[in-house]
């Protein structure tokens, strides 16, 4: 933390009076449950974790961080997987989790506005009365929070037909890092000027914190179907994927298993899936007359592929139990290694078959199993490498090669993230993508927001240090603490 011992004592007894002392954080028991957030491999001790009621609150702490040149990090329920959420050496936590309330339903005009640490699934269930839902849906939607899923503009299954969490934030009240606030967006579909809520949006909490949120929801469809494709190989999975997109038929989602990650799905919940080497999961929805016909091209499309067994959900139940299958895949991993790591990256759907095929042969070569779960209507790969850190060295290996899985993906015209961030998991591959004009026009529109970088610093942008090294006391890149006038 900047500053003497005594103005981090000061910046804490202020800390207090404002929150009162059960609402500052301090002993090291309390502090380790916020050192990561779901990447647990990287790890920082705050020096606090402060626990805000409502905006105001986290206006004050935030001008008390601005007059100590102290940096935060906001934090939702911690389900990131990029350490987005990592804490910063000497910094502190500002937890959002009791910023916990939906404001307002706003049927009539399809809109509904929360607060940040409300969670995701709880918008669904507040407007589902009413024949609507929330669309984004992460994997971790029973836990994770609308602002994490604003900061890192998570997608979810549902992603490919209805958007990523960009399409559906119409507006952001919005705490900037000396503790002003300012209204991004609004309540109409579409506002004058710049897009600065679209900027807001994936910006991974470092132009600020957002501390309402406005979003738009959407009608019921009159039908959703649910299926499920049984196949001999990825390779016939993926092809029968870019079949179904190139006929013109856009999935509500189209999701891709292989034969371990179905193995440790059905483990965990016994979803009764069919035992075979990759299971393609495909919902269609919308006029029921539409939804019969697209069910039916999309079987036959599977069958010419290879498709040995297709099967429709009979009823709401066993709807639920496919898609619970899929939704368990990440944690259910457990039960086939005792550690993993989780990437995340993009590839054109044409060149899913090549890549699935390249990721096999490197995990040959590294002697470390992968397992494929991911979005494959929209090219968005999950591949989790499997290891056991007692085993000397597997660690670092399964580093190297979830890198090397990222670079593929750029390799072949896709990106380093669809949905999890770029924390400080990615950074150091941003070159990798971006070029140095890139990453200094990007830079530049971060402190336009924060000029003295002090909200969720060290994150997004490519640190001089390997990408193997643990985080150790936060250091200014030099162009995060170049001044406003040296950029433009």
């Amino acid at each position: 933390m900047s500053g003497s011992r005594h103005t981090r004592t000061l910046l804490l007894a202020d800390i207090r009076t404002l929150l009162g002392e059960p609402s500052v954080l301090v002993r090291p028991e309390q502090l380790r449950t916020y050192e990561c957030d779901g990447l647990t491999n990287f790890r920082v001790v705050p020096t606090a974790v402060v626990l805000p009621t409502n905006a105001e609150q986290v206006q004050e702490i935030v001008r008390l961080c601005h007059r100590d040149g102290v940096p935060f990090v906001s934090r939702g329920s911690g389900t990131g997987l990029s350490g987005g959420a990592l804490p910063v050496e000497g910094g502190i936590v500002i937890s959002l989790a009791r910023l916990n309330r939906i404001l307002e339903v706003d049927i009539p005009n399809e809109r509904v506005v929360v607060e940040p640490g409300v969670i995701n699934l709880h918008v669904t269930q507040k407007v589902a009365p009413y024949g609507y839902f929330y669309a984004p849906d992460p994997s971790s939607q029973s836990v994770c929070t609308i602002g994490g899923n604003v900061a890192e503009n998570a997608g979810g299954a549902h992603c490919l037909k209805y958007g990523f969490t960009t399409t559906h934030v119409l507006g952001l009240e919005v705490v900037l890092s000396d503790g002003s606030l300012v209204t991004l967006g609004g309540k109409a579909p579409d506002t004058s000027g710049y897009d600065l809520c679209g900027v807001f949006v994936g910006s991974e909490g470092t132009l600020g914190i957002a501390t309402k949120v406005t979003l738009r929801i959407v009608r019921r469809p009159e039908v959703v179907q649910t299926m499920v494709a049984a196949f001999h190989s990825t390779d016939a999975a993926g092809e029968a994927v870019s079949r179904i997109i190139a006929a013109g038929i856009v999935p509500a989602a189209a999701e891709m298993m292989d034969r371990l990650s179905l193995q440790a799905a059905e483990a965990a919940v016994h979803a009764g899936y069919p035992n075979c080497e990759c299971l393609l999961l495909v919902e269609l929805d919308g006029v029921a007359i539409e939804v019969e016909v697209l069910v039916a091209q999309v079987k036959e499309i599977c069958s010419a592929c290879g498709a040995f067994e297709t099967r429709l959900a009979r009823s709401d139940a066993e709807r639920a139990a496919m898609w619970k299958g899929r939704k368990a895949a990440f944690a259910a991993m457990g039960r086939v290694s005792p550690n993993y790591i989780v990437q995340d990256g993009v590839i054109p759907r044409t060149a899913l078959s090549a890549v699935l095929r390249e990721i096999e042969r490197m995990s040959r070569d590294t002697g470390l199993r992968v397992a494929n779960v991911f979005h494959a209507g929209d090219g968005n790969l999950h591949p989790l490498v499997l290891y056991d850190r007692r085993i000397e060295g597997q660690e670092h290996r399964a580093e190297h090669l979830a890198a090397e899985i990222l670079k593929l993906c750029v390799r072949t015209g896709g990106s380093l993230t669809g949905e999890h961030g770029i924390g400080v998991e990615k950074r150091d591959f941003m070159p990798e993508m971006f070029a140095e004009p890139d990453l200094a026009t990007m830079q530049r529109v971060r402190i336009a927001f924060d000029p003295q970088s002090l909200s969720n610093p060290g994150k997004v942008f490519p640190r001089p240090r390997l990408c193997a090294e643990r985080p150790g006391p936060y250091e200014p890149h030099p162009l995060e603490t170049a001044g406003v006038a040296e950029l433009f």
